[in-house]
């Protein structure tokens, strides 16, 4: 087993990874930037560098800093979180050189499933069923046009060496092809330094449901469940849960066996997730693969019982997987992801943390870097707090969710929580009616709302009065917390 391993990374993923590394008796090295002296995953690490100043370019995916800083503090090992450099293959390669373990699958792994065209091929090798598209990356918008007159509109264009939404349009007709085609190329471009885009066809209403998937140096691999992560606004997902409401029994044996298969065909190790888009007749096809642990694998910790963290760093010391494959998921988990954003505006809102009460309670998890006078830093990414909820069925899990989301209190900046506080009350999410579109038909009837709200007279008097209904009455605050006995 490692003897100190060096977190690549910041915030609550970073702390995650100290968490787990406490128990299994390792010691940590924190590396942060200016910017997070004060952020907790400092305050508990054993030994903490600081790699340079707020910018990500110039610290946090600066590697020769971070390689710097595991040789003098004497860690044998790097966990490189989510994001960042976590699927960086060039980096794994680097640390290799440098004799230092890496928490991941291989490099060559990162790189081939990187490439989303690469790994469309590998999937149709392994037998899992990908959409009808381009096998190489695309030579322009013509070619572009060519294709999607083929296979029919819409289509959807999409980084071949990114994910998380950038570089990724949909195009409903070759009217719009060259300045989407354009737009994605400059985006893939500018996020991860290679405009290459591929094509695929277009499903108009699909769920989005991964894989956790996990493989050890021997040759086992397993499926741990699925993950429903529907729930997204432009390709960026705001609540998870598991299991998928939409997943028999033997419709999630097929997928499983699917995304073992591919990770079989791979020799994957460590930590992964095969996403799939599942439509409404139950057909489903490959994605793409995150070669790294996801910001909501808490979900399926809760319904397994495994610390996947823990299982990584064990993978990665030369340990074997002794876990069954496809556990029966125990009870219900969902996930809320709590932003610094203006929940109506949807933009960011760093700043002072003057009040932070996470929820407690029974099945109730918070995963954070933040603490009351914490400074949120306007630097990288939003996110706050994750909220994990578990229950023995979904019923259960919602209200759960309601009632801790109710108690959640943060003054100071905006956040999410009213927007998941109405979410989770929302007819269509607590029946499971869920697909990729759903915000846009949430925000559509939350408009309707607000007019007859605004509007007036019985059918507004009445919307007003739903709504009061549906709304919690804490509003968010640490006097509306003590209103309602918080």
């Amino acid at each position: 087993m490692f003897k100190k391993i060096l977190i690549a990374n910041r915030g609550e993923i970073a702390l995650r990874v100290i968490q787990a590394c406490r128990e299994l008796g390792i010691a940590t090295v924190a590396v942060h930037s200016t910017a997070d002296r004060d952020s907790l995953h400092v305050t508990y690490a054993d030994e903490d560098v600081c790699i340079g100043p707020p910018p990500a370019a110039e610290s946090y995916l600066k590697v020769a800093s971070i390689v710097a800083a595991a040789e003098i503090t004497g860690a044998d090992a790097v966990h490189p979180g989510y994001g960042f450099l976590a699927e960086n293959a060039r980096f794994a390669e680097m640390l290799g050189e440098c004799k230092l373990a890496w928490i991941g699958p291989r490099p060559e792994t990162i790189r081939l499933m990187g490439d989303k065209a690469q790994a469309r091929r590998t999937a149709a090798a392994a037998g899992v069923p990908v959409l009808p598209g381009s096998e190489q990356p695309l030579a322009g918008a013509a070619e572009a046009e060519r294709l999607a007159a083929e296979i029919g509109y819409p289509v959807i264009l999409k980084a071949a060496a990114g994910g998380g939404g950038r570089g990724m349009r949909i195009v409903g007709s070759a009217d719009e092809m060259g300045r989407q085609f354009g737009t994605a190329r400059e985006e893939a471009d500018k996020a991860f330094g290679d405009g290459s885009i591929y094509l695929e066809k277009y499903l108009a209403e699909p769920r989005h449901v991964e894989f956790q998937v996990f493989g050890d140096a021997h040759g086992n691999v397993i499926h741990l469940g699925e993950r429903e992560c529907s729930i997204q606004r432009r390709h960026q997902k705001l609540i998870e849960e598991a299991p998928s409401p939409a997943l028999t029994p033997e419709l999630r044996a097929e997928m499983g066996a699917a995304a073992v298969a591919l990770a079989r065909e791979v020799g994957y190790e460590n930590a992964g997730t095969i996403e799939f888009l599942l439509d409404r007749d139950g057909r489903f096809y490959f994605m793409e693969m995150n070669t790294r642990i996801q910001v909501e694998h808490p979900v399926t910790e809760m319904v397994t019982g495994i610390d996947l963290v823990r299982l990584q760093i064990e993978i990665a010391a030369g340990g074997r997987i002794e876990i069954p494959n496809g556990l029966t998921p125990r009870g219900h988990a969902i996930e809320c992801r709590i932003n610094a954003e203006d929940p109506d505006r949807f933009t960011p809102s760093p700043g002072r943390l003057e009040t932070f009460h996470p929820p407690c309670g029974p099945g109730t998890r918070v995963d954070t870097h933040a603490y009351e006078d914490y400074v949120i830093p306007p630097y990288y990414d939003s996110l706050v707090a994750k909220l994990i909820v578990h229950d023995r069925g979904r019923p259960e899990a919602i209200a759960r969710m309601a009632r801790a989301l109710d108690f959640f209190v943060v003054e100071g900046i905006k956040t999410t929580i009213p927007l998941h506080r109405r979410i989770v009350r929302d007819p269509e999410f607590v029946a499971g009616r869920l697909s990729t579109r759903f915000m846009e038909g949430f925000l559509a009837r939350r408009r309707e709302q607000q007019a007859a709200e605004a509007g007036g007279g019985p059918a507004g008097a009445a919307e007003s009065s739903a709504a009061a209904a549906s709304e919690p009455a804490t509003g968010g605050t640490a006097a509306g917390a003590r209103r309602a006995g918080g």
